[in-house]
């Protein structure tokens, strides 16, 4: 049998949120959730307040709970709880007589809820929680009756939920409510709660003790308010009358005479009970009100009330009593005023009978001191109301009893003057009933909290307005006839102030007082005394009524006449002695009164200011200043003083009265010469006020200054007569009011605080309005008299200089600070606590204002050189504290935020000064020591700081100016203090650590920050911290589908919630311990993205900031999931963002899912992807402001204005500053002289302020862009997180490529819109370049994968359709169009995505299996399109559909403009270019010329590239650019065409005059060591050579390979500059190193030579003859080196070559080895090409051929083949002997069989690539994978697909190297075929002995010729040398040999379908070797 629970607290807690939410915050849905809640609470209203009652089951079951368990609501399984718990269980059970397991379930929600309540235990905190529990429902009740419908107000809510509520009350109140109320409003009583607590030790500290006080206070006021309420809008029956009324007769006051507040709410009540004048408004529903009113419809409650209310038993109270009666007599009255109430006769007669008791009982004495005396009566509006009505129903309806007043006191005013006449006391049976209801008016109507102004009903409009023409036509009848209860009050106003009684005179003024409260009732109420001044009737001499301005100030003059005759001499010593003639007491009280009254018109009406100012005769300002120097009493004084105060708001008076002040010097500022002693103010503080320990004339002087500081401060203030300017104020108020202030003796405590206030008032004032200025610190004199004094400073100088330094000023604000926190520590009522606390928030405003202000400050005094020293006020702040000998005075001023609750100012102040002072980082680090030097004081920082960030009511969107509502005021500043708290916390971050912030947050300050474990408030101990705050601050909402509350309620402060949460996941420090509490105990990342993208109509800045920053940091997360491989985490975040499909939708999802999702769009709806809605959230167009249209102002200047004021903010925004702009504006405008100036004021004034309109929407405008381009820049941020840095295998190839489609089209369509902003476009190129990127290497590696084309999906390429990637391309090309001139970096990026896009159809490479010659032509030609082809030729059909305009774009990019975008444009153009058939690119890069600017600029980069060639590695830019621009030119020459118009264009003429290719750097190995680049990016000097030499050299051989018709041309140019640079390439031939560079650019060289240097090439050219045999030198010293450098490469340094290849490079030594391999190939090729070619020019035959080989045939020893330049002739050179040919032919024919042999091996690899053992896939991918451990990193499918890489890269290099290696075979064979030929058949042998040289034969045969002809003087061939030619060439032109040929050109050749004659050539061979010898 589980009895159930009855919680105390936490349930309760959620009722009042959501009748909160229903009622009040009106959130949707709320009506539902209402009706469950009071469903399930019933019994809680029924039984209001009844504890659970205790058991012995109960106490059995909680006893048993440290053995067996308990079981606990929201967990699984019995819980364990400790002895200790269970102790402290019973203890509160007994303390609130509560069942023992409700006080158990009170103990762990107080345990659970501990952390929110620092310093105190559990039990403490569940007494808090019982009372919070009860004061909850007390609140829920309150609002659910106050929600009702009724008489005296509505909440406009909707009509279901107050059907709801009213039945739901309705049921309430018929079970008794009303009595239960009042039971418990009687019961409960803070001292006995007291008592009990503290027996049981339930009190805590002072804090704890404040805080349980204030919530039982609240629980009985918000009974008494429920009763309150319900009688406002309902009326209660007749036994709840009765009770209530019961209730009151036992009530008794306070000590003050005051009701409390519970008991006034209880009295208003009734007061309502007993209302009928509701029915005078005559509402539409009037009938239903008369219906439902017990007064009209139930006779025996009328009666019942009756007999219970004139009942002759006395209450407690008589004065209760009696209004009680006035309210029932009044309300019988009126009840007879209506038709229904004839029933009700004998009761409504008895109503002035009523009135009578009520008037002997002193009704208006109670009213004004029992209820207006209450401070809780100003806090509802509703009491004003109907206290108004009682009383203006009393004058109106009974106004025979105001008569009976008037004359009973008229005859009590006769009786007092008798008897004072008579000189005896006077009767004391006085009654002074019409004093007190003066004096309860003027009181009642003198507070006005609401801004009501009901005391209007009191002045009627046609007294004071005389128009009447201006009225009968516009407002007809309506003004004419005030209602009549208007009229009744105003004749009320008037005639009591006939013929005015003097006992009456200070009460009617009193009266006037109230009544002229209020900005139209001072105007009515000066007129009448206007009015009532004027003389009547032809008795001039008889003056107006003694209630009037003329009578008034008269008097004041005649008091000044007299009382200045009396002035004593300044020097007389009787000055002390009182005045002969004086003012009476009386008149004392009397001008008292009549200045107040004055005091209150003028301060409300303007008008009357002026007025009276400026009145001729009475001349206020001047007498009033007269009787200051007059010796009449301070009090007085002091009235007068606050007058001129008043009279000083208006800024024309303000600036007379300074003159007027001055010149009477009431403050003496100039001392006469021979004057003894100080005169004036100063001596009436020191000597009278001091002794009386009163101070009215000092506090009055003080808001005198500050009135007149605020409205002018003069700056020539004394000219003349001493230094001018405000110095002597500022001085007196500083030293002898302001530091003296704490020493003085005061009779009444509070004043002292007065005091201060007043004084810190003015200089907060004065520092608030200084701005410091250059001249401030310039040394100024001014002549005086005709000597020189110094000028006085500025106040607010002078005040920042005392602030800024140690001066006795800023440690007395200091000491005020601590004495300020020490009070508000005590959380106890002391006098004067307002003024204290309004003193301390000046302090902190001073503070705030000169840290503020101080950078200026210092920064112009160090230009100006001036002998000042000051101190910054953040360093001062760190001193020691005379107090408390500590430095703690940055900590006493952040103890204010643990005040937050009650000062909320303070707080705010606060947290402004620390936000300041902690931009400096050397504070920091000394602030985190101050602060957690002492655990308590750093507890209670901590709290103080989380509290001000928990405040949950925090609004924002409130502008300043609406202050009207204190309750807005506050939930503003409450706002502000939360702002600059993360502002402090965001500034710390940034800072180095250890640094507040961290504190704050809660990490570990004292231990390295990273070891922090963050947990939840209460885990392990750990304390409630800022992040606590701010986590719970987001959280809150984000369970609900609305999504976080905060976020819109206030959108600025989420934003920086969430910037901070972003720095502790950025910062490396915090980034570990932050992501890892975020990820595991709040999911915070997931909860909150699911609700993007967050729309704010009203604020759209903030929604994309917020979401900027939570972007950013979901990207750090999925980048950091992803590297600790948390697949789910990463997995989870993924779908969230790209998921199309609506999640947790039907069971089908599934399957839907792993089926390509896009075929079947019908199956499943689709949602869009959070990615894309948040795109869409970020609007792409901005309004622009338009130009200012000005008719004063001249634009330009004013342009120039608005830009000085520019400044960058905290946020990185360039901002206007509009207050600046404001004051330079409006300085510009005064500055105009002249009359048409001041006619034109308003005009200007009005242009003025349409600049700073447009100012602040330009601000606006920027503010919106550069939110606009943060949001975009965080959303690109995260989707290239999504795609570059999570596992690639998260998202399947298929949606990933459809989903780069939806972001690319989304972001194209949003970016070509019109009205799309600039500024956004870059950042939308950059992603664009990413995804497209992404897009083509998805594509890609689906390929590889397999798919291949042809299998692939019939809709084209891949998962992503033809037509998507045709879109793509077209938004592609209008991007890159629409940007126009401008934005050229921004192109780069999109030539960068078109690039990528193009790639896509470029073909992979693809094994040469050599088998392709089985397929005949026919076969190829018809063979259907491939994919890649058919997606290559729409691409080109789309770029060409955009004609000239994308060509001319592209072509102008690529001549000029940023270097990476010449690049890329250039590879645009390159791509492109080789994709077009049609040429028509070709065809335009032709015509328009910009290919010979390509071509002339070359020119110009040879300077550049000169450059590069310096040893230290300079920018690289002209490199690439030139390499760029070689690899266009390059492909342009690959047509023939192209090579043609490059001809012409002068291409090679340009590359002759470059000097860079003369420039050779040294090897390396000569270079000093360590100037290597270590990253290994910046090439060697001689690296760079080659990069700029090798694409020179491959456009030679491009363009001679293309040109065939003008190929004499072209080949003659190149040889032009072979022969121009003919030094720097013998050099290249003569290479001593032959590394992989080296071989490359012989390769290239040699291609080139043999082409080019043919004996043939000169002829038909113009060359100049005498350059002639230079050229032809050239020609055959090109021809030597190739044949030597062919004897090094055949000979034996290849094997050398090779194995050095191997060891040069072991990270890759396979694919060097390869390279080499192929280089040494292609190199001896050429130069066996060249050979060839030039044996086949010289000669068709044999016979008349050259010789190039000596006949003999040494095979090559290992020499070094250097030619021997020891010769004096250059022509001779050693001729490498046909041996070299022969090895040359052994070693291609076996290297072709290694080669065909691994060829072989390769393609059976790729063949069964799946069947390879593991080991042989790793060494294949070692070779394309850097580092040793990056094999085993890789996944097993990147792994094939690199294997298979890399074995197509083996296979197609094999297939090159055998290409290579048939072709040397069959070159070699023909080359020694004609040689054989030569010396076999047609030499003739010369005889040894002629030889000029012996031996020289075998060796040389001189090449000396004209015309390379027959003549080689190889005449000295022996006969010995031929024979041993032919049998050594027989003995190594074998059989073997011969077969190894065939079989090369079996295996070879007719595979290649190409059919070589090695079969041919040797048989002739063959033959010549087998000739008989001659």
């Amino acid at each position: 049998t589980h009895t159930p629970v009855i919680y105390l607290w936490g349930p309760l807690k959620e009722l009042w949120d959501t009748v909160e939410g229903a009622v009040w915050r009106r959130q949707p849905e709320s009506v539902h959730l209402l009706d469950l809640q009071l469903k399930k609470h019933k019994p809680n209203f029924l039984s209001l307040y009844k504890n659970p009652p205790k058991s012995a089951e109960q106490r059995e079951k909680v006893r048993k709970a440290s053995t067996e368990g308990i079981a606990i609501q929201g967990q699984q399984g019995a819980r364990l709880l400790p002895e200790q718990l269970l102790t402290e269980a019973f203890i509160l059970s007994d303390l609130f007589d509560i069942g023992e397991l409700a006080a158990l379930e009170l103990l762990l929600a107080g345990e659970n809820q501990q952390p929110h309540f620092p310093g105190l235990s559990r039990g403490l905190v569940a007494v808090l929680l019982y009372w919070d529990g009860k004061l909850c429902v007390a609140n829920s009740l309150r609002s659910l009756i106050q929600s009702r419908h009724g008489k005296t107000f509505t909440l406009e809510l909707s009509g279901e939920l107050v059907a709801l509520t009213t039945r739901f009350t309705d049921e309430l109140m018929s079970q008794g409510l009303t009595r239960r109320l009042l039971t418990l409003v009687s019961e409960i009583n803070v001292t006995r709660e007291f008592e009990r607590l503290q027996k049981e030790r339930g009190l805590g500290n002072e804090k704890h003790r404040k805080e349980v006080s204030d919530l039982i206070k609240e629980c009985r006021q918000a009974l008494a308010d429920c009763l309150f309420a319900w009688t406002c809008q309902s009326p209660l029956g007749k036994d709840d009358t009765l009770a209530l009324i019961a209730h009151l007769e036992t009530v008794t006051v306070e000590a003050d005479g005051s009701l409390d507040s519970v008991n006034l709410a209880l009295v208003m009540a009734l007061l309502y009970c007993l209302d009928v004048s509701f029915l005078e408004q005559g509402t539409e529903d009037r009938e239903d009100l008369l219906q439902a009113l017990p007064l009209l419809t139930e006779k025996q409650y009328v009666s019942a009330v009756h007999s219970r209310l004139v009942d002759g038993r006395p209450w407690k109270l008589p004065g209760l009593q009696a209004v009680c009666r006035l309210a029932w007599a009044l309300a019988l009255h009126a009840l007879s005023q209506l038709p229904q109430g004839s029933a009700l006769a004998e009761f409504t007669e008895a109503d002035e009978a009523l009135a009578d008791q009520a008037l002997l009982g002193g009704v208006f004495l109670f009213m004004t001191e029992g209820m207006l005396g209450c401070e809780g009566f100003t806090h509802d509006e509703f009491y004003t109301r109907r206290l108004h009505s009682l009383i203006t129903d009393f004058l109106a309806l009974m106004p025979m009893k105001v008569k009976q007043l008037r004359n009973r006191a008229d005859e009590d005013a006769r009786l007092v003057h008798m008897s004072l006449q008579m000189g005896s006391e006077p009767p004391s049976s006085l009654r002074k009933d019409l004093d007190h209801l003066m004096i309860l008016i003027g009181e009642f109507y003198s507070k006005d909290p609401f801004g009501l102004e009901l005391a209007l009903e009191f002045w009627c409009h046609t007294e004071s307005l005389q128009h009447t023409s201006l009225q009968g036509s516009y407002l007809g009848m309506a003004m004419q006839r005030p209602p009549h209860k208007q009229v009744v009050l105003s004749k009320f106003v008037r005639q009591m102030g006939d013929l005015l009684p003097p006992t009456l005179y200070i009460p009617y003024l009193r009266m006037l007082k109230g009544l002229a409260n209020g900005p139209q009732c001072a105007h009515y109420c000066f007129s009448l005394l206007k009015t009532n001044g004027a003389p009547h009737g032809d008795n001039m001499q008889v003056t107006g009524s003694p209630v009037s301005w003329e009578h008034f100030f008269h008097s004041l003059m005649l008091y000044h006449e007299n009382l200045r005759r009396d002035l004593p001499n300044a020097d007389a010593t009787h000055y002390r002695l009182p005045p002969i003639r004086g003012i009476t007491q009386r008149e004392l009280d009397g001008l008292t009164s009549f200045l107040q009254l004055l005091c209150t018109i003028i301060t409300w009406s303007e008008n009357a200011r002026l007025a009276l100012c400026e009145h001729p005769q009475w001349t206020p300002a001047v007498v009033m200043l007269g009787l200051l120097q007059c010796s009449v009493q301070p009090v007085l004084k002091g009235e007068l003083l606050l007058c001129l105060a008043a009279f000083g708001k208006s800024p024309e008076i303000a600036a007379s009265l300074w003159q007027s002040l001055e010149y009477t010097q009431i403050l003496q500022t100039v001392r006469a010469p021979g004057q003894k002693q100080a005169a004036g103010i100063e001596v009436e503080l020191n000597e009278i006020e001091s002794s009386c320990e009163e101070y009215p004339l000092t506090r009055a002087f003080c808001q005198l200054i500050s009135t007149l500081v605020e409205s002018a401060l003069p700056v020539n203030l004394g000219a003349g007569l001493r230094a001018p300017g405000f110095q002597p104020y500022l001085t007196f108020l500083r030293d002898a009011v302001f530091l003296p202030f704490p020493t003085r003796a005061y009779r009444r405590a509070a004043e002292k605080w007065e005091v201060a206030d007043a004084v810190l008032e003015v200089f907060h004032k004065l520092l608030r309005d200084y701005e410091p200025q250059p001249s401030d610190f310039v040394q100024e004199t001014v002549e005086l008299q005709g000597e020189q004094v110094l000028a006085h400073k500025p106040p607010g100088h002078s005040l920042m200089f005392h602030l800024l330094n140690d001066s006795p000023t800023l440690i007395l604000c200091l000491s005020l600070l601590e004495e300020g926190v020490r009070q508000l520590d005590t959380y106890a009522p002391f006098p004067g606590k307002k003024q204290l606390e309004s003193a301390v928030l000046h302090c902190l405003c001073l503070l705030d204002l000169a840290l503020q202000k101080e950078v200026v400050f210092m920064d112009l005094l160090r230009e100006s050189q001036a002998s000042l020293i000051v101190s910054p006020l953040e360093q001062l702040l760190q001193g020691v504290s005379a107090q408390s000998r500590r430095a703690d005075h940055i900590v006493n001023i952040a103890r204010y935020l643990y005040h937050s609750s009650s000062n909320p100012e303070a707080a705010f102040q606060s947290a402004k000064i620390l936000q300041r002072i902690a931009r400096y980082p050397n504070i920091q680090n000394r602030l985190v020591g101050d602060f957690t030097h002492d655990q308590t004081v750093s507890d209670k920082l901590m709290a103080g700081f989380v509290e001000c960030l928990d405040n949950e009511g925090a609004e924002e969107g409130l502008e300043k100016g609406d202050d009207s509502e204190p309750a807005k005021k506050e939930a503003r500043i409450r706002h502000e203090t939360q702002i600059h708290i993360l502002n402090l916390l965001i500034t710390s971050l940034e800072l180095k650590t250890p640094n507040l912030a961290l504190y704050l947050l809660g990490y570990e300050v004292k231990k390295p920050i990273s070891s922090t474990n963050l947990q939840d408030a209460g885990v392990l101990g750990c304390p409630r911290s800022c992040l606590h705050a701010i986590l719970s601050l987001l959280q809150r909402g984000s369970e609900r589908r609305s999504g976080p509350v905060l976020t819109s309620q206030a959108p600025h402060l989420a934003e920086l919630c969430y910037q901070v949460i972003y720095q502790l996941c950025v910062c490396s420090d915090t980034s570990g311990p932050t992501m890892r509490y975020l990820r595991t105990s709040q999911d915070f990342l997931f909860t909150h993205l699911q609700h993007l993208p967050f729309i704010l109509p009203g604020d759209e800045i903030s929604a994309l900031s917020q979401m900027s920053w939570l972007m950013k940091t979901a990207a750090i997360e999925l980048r950091v999931t992803s590297l600790n491989r948390q697949r789910s985490h990463t997995q989870r975040l993924l779908n969230l963002l790209l998921d199309d499909q609506p999640p947790d939708g039907e069971t089908g999802m599934e399957e839907s899912r792993s089926v390509s999702g896009f075929l079947h769009f019908d199956t499943v709806s689709k949602v869009r992807r959070k990615l894309l809605s948040v795109l869409d959230a970020i609007n792409f167009s901005q309004d622009v402001p338009e130009l200012l249209q000005l008719d004063f102002f001249e634009r330009t200047q004013i342009e120039q204005v608005i830009a000085n004021c520019e400044h960058v903010n905290e946020h990185g925004h360039t901002v206007c500053n509009v207050k600046l702009l404001h004051r330079v504006l409006v300085a510009e405008v005064n500055a105009l002289q002249g009359m048409a100036a001041i006619g034109q004021r308003p005009l200007l004034m009005e242009e003025v302020n349409s600049i700073l309109q447009q100012v602040v929407e330009r601000n606006r405008v920027r503010r919106s862009l550069s939110a606009k381009r943060h949001a975009l820049q965080s959303w690109r941020g995260l989707v290239e997180t999504l795609l570059t840095a999570c596992p690639a295998d998260l998202i399947p190839a298929d949606d990933r490529q459809i989903i780069i489609r939806d972001l690319l089209l989304d972001l194209h369509d949003k970016v070509l819109s019109e009205d799309s902003a600039g500024e956004l476009m870059p950042i939308v190129a950059g992603a664009v370049f990413t995804l497209t990127a992404h897009l083509s290497q998805s594509v890609l590696s689906e390929q590889q994968q397999g798919a291949g084309l042809e299998g692939g999906s019939s809709s084209g390429f891949a998962s992503i359709a033809n037509s998507a990637l045709h879109l793509i391309l077209r938004k592609l090309l209008d991007f890159i169009l629409c940007t126009g001139g401008g934005f050229q970096r921004l192109r780069a990026h999109l030539y960068g995505s078109l690039l990528y896009y193009l790639q896509i159809a470029q073909k992979p490479e693809e094994p040469d299996t050599l088998q392709q010659a089985g397929k005949s032509m026919w076969e190829r030609l018809t063979a259907p399109e491939d994919g890649f082809s058919k997606l290559q030729r729409e691409n080109l059909a789309i770029i060409e559909s955009y004609g000239t305009a994308l060509m001319e774009v592209v072509c102008r990019d690529a001549c000029d403009g940023h270097e990476i975008g010449r690049m890329l444009a250039l590879a645009v153009l390159d791509r492109i270019l080789s994709i077009d058939r049609q040429s028509q690119w070709l065809l335009y890069v032709c015509n328009s010329g910009y290919l010979r600017v390509l071509v002339e600029s070359l020119r110009q980069d040879d300077a550049a590239l000169q450059t590069l060639l310096s040893p230290q590695p300079p920018l690289l830019k002209p490199l690439y650019i030139y390499e760029s621009k070689m690899a266009l030119l390059t492909r342009v020459a690959k047509t023939g065409q192209g090579a043609v118009e490059l001809l012409r264009c002068g291409l090679v003429a340009q590359l002759v005059e470059c000097q860079v290719f003369d420039m050779v750097p040294d090897s390396d190995s000569h270079r000093v060591f360590g100037q290597r680049d270590p990253s290994g990016f910046i090439p060697s000097p001689l690296d760079r050579y080659r990069q700029i030499l090798l694409p020179a050299l491959r456009l030679f051989q491009v363009i001679l390979t293309s040109t065939t018709t003008h190929h004499q041309q072209g080949a003659a140019q190149v040889l032009q500059w072979l022969i121009v640079h003919a030094d720097t390439i013998q050099g290249l031939l003569r290479c001593q190193e032959l590394s992989m560079g080296a071989l490359q650019e012989l390769s290239l060289l040699t291609g080139i030579i043999s082409k080019t240097a043919l004996p043939g090439a000169l002829e038909g050219q113009d060359v100049n003859s005498a350059a002639l045999p230079e050229f032809q030198g050239h020609i055959s010293r090109f021809q030597r080196q190739c044949l030597s450098l062919l004897g090094r490469l055949a000979g034996s340094e290849r094997e050398r070559l090779l194995k050095q290849a191997e060891i040069a490079a072991p990270g890759d030594p396979a694919e060097r080895r390869e390279e080499m391999e192929v280089a040494m190939q292609q190199v001896c090729a050429n130069i066996m090409e060249y050979c060839q070619t030039l044996l086949l020019q010289s000669s068709a035959q044999a016979q008349f051929s050259i010789c190039l080989f000596s006949p003999s045939v040494n095979e090559p020893a290992s020499r070094d083949g250097r030619t021997d330049l020891a010769l004096p002739s250059a022509l001779y050179s050693r001729v490498p002997s046909l041996g070299l040919v022969l090895f040359l032919l052994k070693n291609s024919a076996a290297d072709f069989f290694r080669f065909h042999q691994s060829h072989r091996q390769a393609l059976g690899k790729l063949q069964s690539l799946e069947q390879l053992p593991p080991e042989e896939l790793k060494e294949l991918c070692a070779a394309l994978v850097s580092g040793t451990g990056g094999v085993e990193k890789i996944s097993s499918v990147q792994r094939s697909l690199l294997a298979k890489r890399r074995l197509v890269q083996l296979i197609n290099n094999r297939a090159k190297l055998l290409a290579l290696c048939s072709y040397v075979i069959e070159t070699c064979l023909f080359v020694m075929w004609r040689h054989l030929e030569y010396y076999l058949l047609y030499c003739t042998p010369t005889d040894p002995k002629d030889s000029l040289m012996p031996g020289a034969s075998a060796y040389r045969s001189r090449l000396t010729d004209d015309s390379f002809g027959r003549a080689l003087g190889l005449s000295r061939v022996s006969q010995q040398d031929l024979e041993q030619l032919q049998s050594d060439m027989g003995a190594g032109f074998g059989e073997a040999l011969q077969r190894k040929l065939l079989e090369v050109e079996g295996l070879y050749s007719q595979v290649r379908s190409r059919y070589t004659f090695i079969q041919a050539l040797v048989r002739r061979i063959r033959g010549l070797l087998r000739q008989p010898k001659s």
